[in-house]
């Protein structure tokens, strides 16, 4: 098993020459730690100052971790990835909206994901993000147990009025509907309002779906904490689990408003906390269903040894494999043709709004020991292979 991931010919079968070689130039720039930082600071005054530069990004770095520019535009690739088994999740990514038409437009696009998911098999799991749906700092304040105004509690009714319309829509089309994490002092009142989402509609099955992560020393806890509230109220849970995206930003926070820190002491502490969270949920698989969202190779073989030992097919629908479009293809490909339940975040959206996604892939990128390493290596060896032949 451990050398399933070294198939570079599967993950790469869907690409061309070109696409190969452009994947090479990115994740080069990409190990570049002070070319990130100019290449970042460049494109944001370019975009601000309407320089035209999103042709350059669009054939760029756009197309090659995005479907597309809106949900229809996104259908080639999703079909094209089903070809291969590989599943797509619509991930409508832009981010840092404030106005309530902005909230709507989000509700809107998540409801259209929802029917497009209805309608084909290639999409199974529709997703938003809480923040999509209403202000970060409405979050925060209930999470920290503040008042609200009048006018505060009128929108935080809002947000919750936004949730269940998405929840009892993807309910009653039966597709599952992943809810992501955000950063740890607003998460409290996303935990809370998404448990209530459970409790109403996952009566039959998971189908709304929390996520925990698990550079937090605290989730597996609150996974542990959570299962005894479903076996008492009879509802069943589903969570996508993660390493997590908001790292930088919580020590800093930590260090600024002096608590402890809630991210793990290191990165084998995270590493280990993220495989007893799939152990626990292994063995707690008749009211739990997986979204494995990981590109580490290790805990994708720590679950995948796992299923046979408790007697789980590969093609179980309660556990899916997940990885972000334009990376890990070696993970992806190679679970889809060994009969996993595989699936790729698939961002979409206008390239300039799009933009503080791409930004924090391509940071995440850099400080992910060993990642960008292991992208390129993958790709030198494909490139390599396509010469000899």
């Amino acid at each position: 098993m451990d050398k399933i991931f070294n198939n570079t010919q599967v993950a790469f079968s869907l690409k061309s020459d070109t696409e190969l070689d452009r994947a090479y130039f990115l994740f080069k720039m990409i190990a570049n730690q002070p070319l990130v930082r100019i290449g970042t600071a460049v494109t944001n005054f370019a975009l601000k100052a309407n320089l035209p530069v999103e042709g350059l990004i669009r054939a760029t770095v756009f197309d090659h971790f995005c479907g597309g520019v809106n949900e229809v535009d996104c259908l080639s690739v999703v079909d094209k990835m089903y070809t291969k088994g590989v599943s797509s999740v619509l991930d409508y990514s832009v981010e840092g909206k404030e106005e309530e038409d902005q909230f709507d437009a989000a509700l809107e696009m998540t409801l259209k994901t929802i029917e497009f998911a209805k309608e084909r098999q290639a999409i199974p799991f529709a997703v938003f993000k809480p923040t999509g749906f209403g202000r970060f700092e409405l979050y925060e304040k209930l999470g920290e147990k503040q008042p609200f105004t009048p006018e505060e509690q009128a929108e935080w009714n809002r947000v919750v009025e936004r949730f269940d319309l998405v929840c009892k829509d993807a309910h009653s089309k039966n597709v599952a509907l992943l809810i992501d994490g955000e950063e740890s002092w607003m998460q409290d009142a996303a935990d809370d309002l998404v448990t209530e989402m459970m409790r109403k509609y996952n009566k039959e099955k998971a189908i709304v779906f929390n996520t925990l992560q698990m550079y937090r020393w605290d989730r597996l806890d609150y996974l542990k904490k959570l299962h005894e509230q479903a076996k008492k109220e009879g509802f069943f849970i589903g969570m996508k689990l993660v390493r997590g995206a908001y790292m930088e930003k919580e020590i800093v926070r930590a260090e600024e408003k002096g608590y402890p820190s809630p991210i793990c002491a290191s990165k084998e502490a995270t590493d280990e906390n993220y495989d007893a969270a799939v152990h626990y949920m292994i063995e707690h698989l008749d009211m739990m269903s997986i979204f494995a969202g990981t590109h580490n190779e290790l805990s994708t073989y720590t679950l995948m040894k796992l299923m046979p030992e408790k007697g789980i097919k590969t093609n179980d629908d309660r556990i899916w494999f997940g990885q972000l479009y334009g990376m890990s293809d070696n993970i992806s490909y190679n679970l889809a043709i060994n009969g996993y339940n595989v699936a790729k975040y698939l961002p979409f959206g206008p390239v300039k709004d799009v933009m503080p996604y791409l930004i924090r892939r391509a940071e995440e990128n850099t400080s992910v020991a060993g990642q960008t390493s292991r992208e390129l290596e993958m790709i030198k060896t494909e490139r390599n292979r396509r010469k000899g032949k």
